[in-house]
Parts: structure tokens; sequence; C-alpha cells
């Protein structure tokens, strides 16, 4: 039997939601692991410090680890292809245009702004801890981190460019060229330029998050309003989206399970259809991948949309529309805070050229 999603109760949603996430979680952790120590690297026993509710909710999130041992020269050259805006047709926008390693990885406007003043289709995602997505974009339309990165490359929206003339314009520039060689014994091409930005984009997670260090079991990382906010983040249903180590990133979910969130908005923007612009399927429509909250305050405004401009009406917004819920402020204010402990530290990574990059021209022949 055919399931209809459209036609579908909010509680058989709700049910299926759930359902969802528990094969999810099981997939990704074990059924052994629900009930685990915090996952303590070093597996000592935390169960005298953290109560069991708490041991039993850690079971489904984890902490971020240190990317893996990675080429440092790999690095640099795509630390300064991400800042370079010679990727653009006019030279004027670089991937940190609307990824700005300096402010959360995205670039607090609703849609981005491409070549000649042209304004995206959607709110950007943040590219801090991207290599943990099961997808890329809104509309998952890239499965990998070298898709997404060639993708704005083309767009007319964003860099309106092409390979032949990118490649033309860096292989002019002698430092860069010298770089190159030391890694691609075939120099400056598509292939390795989407490759060392895509070993760059990996090496941006960012550790030492609050919550991370909370899951390691140090029980002082958290206030305890931030605590409340965990509890009630699990309890209320949050989780049935956002878990596993990005929490979130890892599924596609409809937007407007428990109300119709569009019609209450208004308007419309191409983006809205989600999925569905992708695959052309009815049951697609308004569903998205859903985002990580990591480093979550510091990427407004919120959605695919990005129409709500503060995480507090974010956090209200998802808890009617996702969970049929109504919170008081007490459980709004719980819950942000719970979410800013979320906050990682950027990598060292981002450092020298994150700033001013790579620019028209520069160490030309």
């Amino acid at each position: 039997m055919k399931l209809n999603w459209l036609s579908m109760s909010f509680t058989k949603k709700l049910f299926l939601t759930l359902m969802l996430v528990a094969i999810v979680v099981i997939t990704q952790f074990g059924i052994t692991k629900f009930k685990t120590t915090a996952r303590s690297p070093s597996n000592v026993d935390l169960s005298e410090k953290i109560d069991e509710e708490e041991i039993e909710m850690s079971g489904i999130f984890g902490p971020l680890r240190a990317p893996k041992k990675y080429n440092p020269t790999k690095i640099e050259i795509g630390r300064l292809l991400f800042n370079d805006q010679r990727l653009s047709k006019n030279n004027t926008v670089s991937c940190a245009s609307c990824h700005n390693l300096m402010h959360g990885g995205a670039d607090n406007r609703q849609f981005a702004i491409g070549i000649d003043g042209s304004i995206g289709d959607a709110n950007t995602p943040t590219v801090f801890n991207s290599a943990l997505n099961f997808r890329q974009f809104w509309d998952g339309r890239a499965e990998t981190l070298s898709e997404q990165a060639e993708s704005p490359i083309h767009n007319p929206k964003e860099m309106g460019s092409n390979w032949p003339e990118i490649v033309g314009k860096l292989n002019k520039d002698s430092k860069l060229e010298q770089l190159f060689s030391k890694v691609y014994s075939d120099g400056i091409n598509q292939k390795n330029i989407v490759d060392s930005i895509v070993e760059f984009e990996k090496t941006l997670i960012t550790l030492d998050a609050p919550f991370d260090k909370y899951l390691k079991g140090d029980t002082a990382a958290l206030t305890e309003l931030q605590i409340s906010g965990y509890k009630k983040f699990s309890s209320y249903g949050c989780v049935a989206c956002h878990q596993g180590q990005n929490i979130g990133g890892n599924m596609f979910q409809t937007m407007g399970i428990a109300g119709d969130y569009f019609k209450e908005r208004g308007g419309s923007y191409p983006s809205d259809l989600g999925r569905y612009n992708i695959t052309k399927n009815e049951m697609d429509k308004h569903t998205f991948r859903v985002p990580s909250l990591r480093n979550v305050e510091l990427t407004a405004p919120y959605f695919h949309d990005g129409a709500v401009k503060t995480l507090e009406e974010a956090v209200k917004k998802m808890a009617r529309f996702q969970l049929g819920r109504s919170l008081s402020k007490e459980d709004t204010d719980a819950i942000v805070a719970f979410l800013k402990s979320l906050t990682g530290k950027a990598p060292d990574t981002i450092n020298e050229s994150t700033s001013q990059g790579a620019r028209s021209g520069e160490n030309s022949k």
C-alpha cells in the first residue's frame, strides 16, 4: 500500500517520524548504545556523575572528533581557493562571500548574493561540519562535497563561471602553480581545484562545544538552564530529526508536519518545494534535508527561506509546525540555551587567508 504523506493525519506522521529516527539511531550507534556512559572516549563509568535519564538521552548524540590526518599543502591550496574571487565570472564572488568562516560559515542574509547582485533561491547553509551531512543543499541535490563545490561555479545566481575560464585564470598565478605542483602531478585543473577545496572543507569541524565536553563526561560544561533545555529538546521530540554527531544533517523531513507553515508565512519562493524540485515526486513537496544545529546561534536568519530572524522564534515555530506544541517562554529559553551550547571553536585551518583570500590577478605572471 502506498502511503500519502500529504493526506496523513498528524498522529500518523509523528509516529512514522519517530519510527524513522529509531531506525536511524540504531543504524548509526547500535541498539546496545542507547544506555551509554555519555559516549566517553575512555569508556569510563560515568553513572555516578550523570543520572540515568541523561545517559539514555546521550546515546543518540555523539561528540565531534578532529578530522583524520590531512595534507597541509592541499589544505593551504583549498583555503586560498575558498577565498579566491577568480572562481566567479567577474572576479567578485568567492566561496567565502556566502560562507564567512569568521561568522558561523554562513552569510547572515535571507538569501545569498551572487555576481552582479543576483539573489539566490534559498538561505545559505553553514559550511562548518558540512562534511558530516549525508546530503548537501536544502534539497539534498548533491550527494558529496565534490558535487556541492562544483554547483556554485555554474549557477548564474552565484558564480556564473565555467571551468575553462577558471583554470585559465589560475594558471597565470605562478605561486599557485608552484603549490599545486607539490601535490598534484597534473597541476591546476578542474579535478584538482575541486579536490583541494573539498579537502579544506573536511577540516572545518568545530570542536570543543560545551555540549561535546558534557557528552565526554564534563558535567560542569553545561549550565543548569542548558541541561534543562537538553532534556526538553529530547523529551519534546526535537531529537526525532536532530540527532547524530551533527545533531541533524542525516535525514530528510517535511516542513509542516503539524501545521501549514507556508500558509501562515504567506508568499512563495522557488525553494519552498524542497526535494520536489529535484525528484518531481508529489510526496517530496516541502521536504528538506534536516539542517545541523551545530553553531546555530551564529547562522541567523533561519530555515530554507531565511524568514525567521531569531533563534527564539525558530524554536517556537519548529515546536508548533513540526511537533504540534506551543512552548512557554521558560521552555523556549531553556532550549535556546541548550542550542547555544552547540557552538564550537573554528578550526585553525581557516587562518591566514580567511579574511582576505587571494584576490583577482594576485601573484599573476
